[in-house]
């Protein structure tokens, strides 16, 4: 098995105002998008996130070979408790994943 982040062209994470984050998972190519649409299963990223899967939306964008996952920000952005302000380290967790 190969990471995620090996296999695809660039895994980017961000803010999605401050209460959401976004993960864009860019493909390339059609083959590679439909293999890790077919692997990459909700319920492994909302286990890897440590998040409930219900609060995961999950956009697969075929016509640009993207697969997008968002969910709600764990802290509001800027809070105390917020250890990621800009939400980019949730590119690497993602990106770690064995598919």
């Amino acid at each position: 098995m190969a990471q995620l982040r090996d296999k695809v062209e660039k895994v980017r994470s961000k803010n999605a105002g401050p209460f959401w984050l976004t993960i864009d998972i860019f493909c390339g190519e059609k083959s590679i998008y439909q293999d890790v649409c077919d692997k990459l299963s909700n319920i492994d990223i909302a286990t890897v996130l440590d998040v409930d899967e219900a609060n995961l939306k999950r956009f697969e964008i075929a016509s640009l070979n993207v697969l997008k996952i968002s969910l709600p920000r764990p802290q509001i952005q800027g809070s105390m408790r917020d250890r990621d302000m800009h939400g980019a380290g949730w590119a690497a967790i993602i990106g770690e994943m064995e598919i």
